[in-house]
């Protein structure tokens, strides 16, 4: 599965793509090769996902940079997950991707504004472009919840790093919807975790991909049902 998850902090991104990777393993059987990344979930600074190795030290070196190098280090990033290696995988998931910085950089990063250079909101739909040639099989899935919601979840279950500001949720929640539907991407999908569990919308998620699953996916369902019978 090609899956982009986005949307603003604690609309709950990660936990649904937890159980997102469940379910596919399930369904599909694990990705090839092993030892694959299920996915990647490290492009909001500070970085997190399987960034988490990099000590606290070495974090705060790197958030003492200035703008101009960390724009480089995250089109880096950018560039390196459009990769072929990485879409010849049976899945590539991730979470935020260029979306996120396009709404996240200019207000918290201090680079990527309207016609500055790198420009995130036009370098995010070139990489739409991008996507749209290498793998248009790629869904685009956009996490909401209310902005009340997304206050509490702050307060009872903060991240450890974040960069949300609660002043900001109304017009990030708003950008989020912007990017999302600017986006050039074909499959979109829309998800609202305000008031659902984290199983009720894994099945909203399941019940709305199936017309989104690629030939490839659906052997691989094939072939794992063989292999369990």
């Amino acid at each position: 599965m090609r899956l982009i998850i986005v949307g603003c902090e604690y609309s709950g991104k990660t936990t649904l793509v937890n159980e997102i990777v469940n379910w596919r393993n399930e369904l599909m059987g694990p990705p090839t090769p092993k030892g694959i990344v299920e996915y990647h979930d490290h492009f909001t600074l500070p970085w997190v996902g399987h960034w988490d190795e990099i000590s606290e030290k070495d974090l705060a070196t790197f958030m003492s940079l200035g703008p101009e190098l960390k724009e480089m280090f995250q089109r880096y990033q950018f560039a390196y997950h459009l990769e072929n290696q990485l879409y010849d995988d049976s899945d590539h998931i991730l979470i935020g991707f260029h979306i996120e910085e396009a709404v996240y950089a200019p207000r918290y990063y201090g680079y990527g504004g309207h016609k500055e250079y790198g420009d995130r909101k036009g370098l995010a739909r070139h990489i739409d472009s991008e996507i749209v040639k290498k793998a248009p099989d790629t869904v685009l899935i956009l996490l909401k919840a209310t902005p009340e919601v997304i206050k509490d979840r702050m307060k009872t279950a903060p991240h450890s790093r974040t960069v949300l500001k609660e002043k900001d949720i109304k017009p990030v929640l708003d950008e989020f919807d912007e990017e999302f539907r600017s986006s050039f991407i074909r499959n979109k999908l829309t998800i609202d975790t305000s008031n659902s569990t984290v199983k009720e919308s894994l099945q909203e998620f399941v019940t709305n991909i199936g017309p989104f699953l690629s030939d490839r996916d659906r052997l691989r369902i094939q072939a794992n049902q063989i292999l369990k019978s």
